[in-house]
């Protein structure tokens, strides 16, 4: 049968059991998401299940796009639900919308938002004091998160200061809310739940509808997700879930890891399978996965294996500086590159974004194209989210709060106080924004305010009447040339130039995702934006990977540099407060080395300029627990010959000053690199020996590499930059690949460089 044609034995067994409660823990790259689709293609097509009974529930937009395209040779997507969990609920809720007091065409508040309407009730309970509101975010944000309502989470966490203060601002801002016809991104979840529980009829219709349930990252749920799932298959009980306990990293966003470890308590009669093979990474990067996640107690156990080879050999770098740990990627990188590799091929990856700083600036004086993610994503741009504030008062004219961002930007003179006027208007009236904006004349205000007052109106009531006859990419270029967003930044800076690219990209988005999706609403186009992730802004551009681990969950790379590794950072400072938060950083450490397929690199600065001041740093505690799998020499041996010394737990530097040093393993013998890390390049030689024997293997490609003529960069040549154009030699130091030049450029002052390396070009 064509289906198990490409099954292995572990994977074909849980495909074939179909009746019951299944959970499958899938290892790292073990194909988990092929097992999860060629059991709905089996149900389909040998147990002749109806598409529409069947659910399928991922945790990106990506995955559930790679899943709807492996299913659509077999069956009609269109009737099957295979989305995202808060997709799902959506979906849900706009079918029983009046059930739970909403209209169709509800907003959906991201967290932007979010903190702006709790701003908004902040100031109107009588508060003002901004690290009050700081403490109100989070309450009201963790209640959410745990679905509690605010007299349940005060009840609750009785204790914490001025929990009577933040349950005040979390009513009034579920007022608004609701005035908004508008969900927070855990309304989502709670109102869905609330729907199900609450109401038998929805309840009957769902999980009678649904015969089987699937469950991607089963490990990614929380608390009310899990609780949805578990109605949602009340009826039929068929609830086939995968995941991996050991890839559990979103314990802070509410993520219990407990639904996957202690699945049989609620399903007493579940079957559980276990993939372990493993068909991304090769053999040597499996056993450091193994050997890292093996230290944590609250696990499945499990241990990756593959058929493939033994392959590079992980290596261990620690440099002077962080940008001595940048420029040793940027050199291995180009190595690669003139191999034969892409620059797709790479991903650094960091615990927190704040690390990329060197590594763009270092790949930037390099020519190596990349792009940074897990930072601001690009429906968070500011112009961006300016442009769907439009389009969500256009779709929902109820949604205050997107009224309130837009009446005044472009600038028309509206002020403060003219807001608050319409403000306490609409409340007394009991009028939406929108309404009180459209009935400016009963306002106490001057005729040229009323005037500015109702142009604005006037416009956004053409907008929602587009709305209603306009498809969407069509609404969005009326807008774009009517609003006078766009020529906010019409001017020639590097900001305004940026944003406006960003609006050309907004608008080719929207162009696409008509394309791809026909008449789609407005409020289905706002939907999935609301639902956007990091890892859907990824393209198949050729570029380097700067992310966070987060960010790149579920991706792959051939090459991979897990950087930053130092205590606080990995694992993070707050990790090291929480009795189970080293435990979810291992995981985190487990997913980063598992990402990679063919090389990995692990580095770390024994110095960083981190948070306003440099510290000497002290290596992470993960990479002491893989001392004997990087083939790390013996502690006491290591600090004599490199000069320096650890004690009593806290860290002294050690080496000689401007060097950086490397470990990896090759044949069983331990392996040394020596780089000069002053202005930040690798050396690969020097009239200093280093302490134990050096392979180039540590470092790179262990193959010969193309020698580059570095003689005619001597003082006062001009030489062109494909980056920050042309420039004079005005320093040098070192010799031959070595050669270290100061470069001035017109556009950026002085850069030092490594001439074998930079993309420079001699103009004489």
């Amino acid at each position: 049968m064509d289906i198990f044609a490409q099954l292995n034995e572990e994977q074909v067994k849980p495909v074939l059991d179909t009746e019951g409660a299944v959970l499958v823990l899938a290892g790292a790259g073990s194909g988990k998401t092929r097992v999860l689709t060629s059991r709905i293609e089996y149900l389909l097509t040998e147990k002749d299940v109806p598409p529409e009974n069947i659910l399928a529930i991922t945790f990106t937009n990506k995955a559930a796009g790679e899943m709807k395209e492996r299913l659509e040779a077999c069956c009609d997507i269109g009737r099957m639900w295979v989305c995202t969990i808060h997709s799902m609920c959506v979906r849900i809720l706009r079918m029983f919308a009046s059930k739970r007091n909403l209209r169709e065409n509800f907003s959906i508040y991201s967290e932007t938002e979010r903190a702006a309407v709790v701003k908004q009730a902040f100031k109107e309970c009588g508060y003002d004091d901004d690290g009050q509101l700081k403490s109100v975010r989070f309450h009201i944000s963790n209640a959410k998160m745990l679905g509690l309502s605010p007299k349940e989470y005060a009840e609750k966490y009785a204790y914490e200061r001025n929990i009577d203060v933040a349950m005040k601002v979390y009513a009034k801002y579920a007022e608004h809310l609701a005035a908004y016809n508008a969900l927070d991104f855990d309304d989502l979840l709670t109102e869905a739940r609330a729907l199900l529980a609450e109401d038998e009829e929805a309840l009957a219709y769902l999980a009678g509808r649904f015969r089987y349930i699937h469950v991607d990252e089963f490990q990614d749920t929380n608390a009310v997700q899990f609780e949805i799932i578990k109605m949602l298959a009340s009826v039929h009980g068929n609830l086939f879930v995968v995941g991996d306990d050991d890839q559990s990293i979103y314990g802070w966003r509410g993520a219990k890891i407990e639904n996957i470890l202690g699945f049989n308590r609620s399903f007493p009669a579940a079957k559980v399978y276990l993939l372990q093979r493993n068909y991304r990474s090769t053999a040597s990067i499996l056993k450091l996965a193994n050997a890292s996640i093996a230290h944590n107690k609250a696990r499945n156990p499990k241990q990756l294996w593959t058929e493939e080879g033994e392959g590079e050999k992980p290596v261990y770098y620690e440099a002077e500086e962080e940008l001595g740990e940048a420029l040793f990627a940027a050199r291995i990188i180009s190595q690669l590159v003139n191999m034969g590799y892409r620059l797709s091929d790479f991903a650094v990856l960091m615990r927190i974004n704040a690390l990329t700083r060197a590594f763009e600036q270092e790949f930037t004086k390099y020519g190596l194209s990349y792009k940074v993610f897990g930072g601001f994503k690009f429906f968070e741009r500011k112009e961006i989210k300016d442009v769907l504030a439009y389009l969500r008062v256009a779709a929902n004219p109820f949604d205050g709060e997107a009224v309130l961002r837009i009446i005044n930007v472009p600038r028309r003179g509206i002020g403060d106080k003219t807001v608050q006027c319409l403000l306490d208007y609409a409340e007394r009236e009991d009028l939406s924004v929108y309404d009180a904006i459209l009935d400016c004349d009963a306002l106490p205000l001057s005729g040229g305010m009323k005037e500015k007052l109702r142009a604005f109106g006037n416009y956004i009531k053409e907008l929602v009447v587009l709305a209603q006859v306009e498809p969407v990419d069509r609404l969005v270029e009326h807008l774009l040339k009517t609003s006078g967003v766009y020529e906010m930044y019409g001017d020639d800076s590097d900001e305004s130039t940026a944003k406006r690219a960003n609006l050309d990209e907004f608008k080719s988005s929207v162009d696409e995702y008509v394309r791809m999706n026909g008449e789609a609403s407005l409020s289905e186009y706002l939907q999935q934006t609301s639902l956007y992730s990091d890892t859907d802004e990824m393209d198949e551009g050729d570029y380097v990977t700067i992310a966070t681990i987060h960010a790149v969950k579920g991706l792959e790379f051939r090459c991979v540099f897990l950087v930053g590794l130092e205590e606080n950072i990995m694992p993070s400072s707050r990790a090291l407060e929480e009795s189970r938060g080293i435990e979810e950083e291992r995981r985190l450490m487990y997913v980063a080395i598992t990402r990679a397929k063919e090389r990995l690199w692990l580095t770390r600065s024994m110095s960083r300029y981190l948070y306003g001041r440099r510290e000497a740093t002290m290596r992470s505690q993960f990479v002491e627990e893989l001392r004997g799998e990087l083939a790390l020499p013996e502690r006491s041996a290591y600090l004599r010959s490199a000069g320096g010394y650890e004690s009593g737990g806290r860290y002294r530097r050690y080496g000689t000053p401007g060097y950086g040093y490397g470990y990896g393993s090759s044949g069983g013998s331990d392996s040394y690199s020596r780089g000069e890390s002053e202005s930040a390049f690798v050396s690969f030689g020097g009239d200093k020996k280093p302490p134990v024997s050096f392979n180039a293997a540590t470092m790179s490609a262990r193959a010969p590499q193309q020698k580059r003529d570095t003689s005619g960069y001597t003082i006062g040549a001009r030489v062109r930059h494909t980056r920050f154009g042309e420039g004079t030699v005005i320093a040098t130091r070192g010799t031959g690949a070595n050669l270290i030049i100061t470069v001035h450029f017109v556009t950026v002052g002085n850069k030092d460089l490594a001439a074998a390396l930079a993309p420079l070009e001699i103009l004489n």
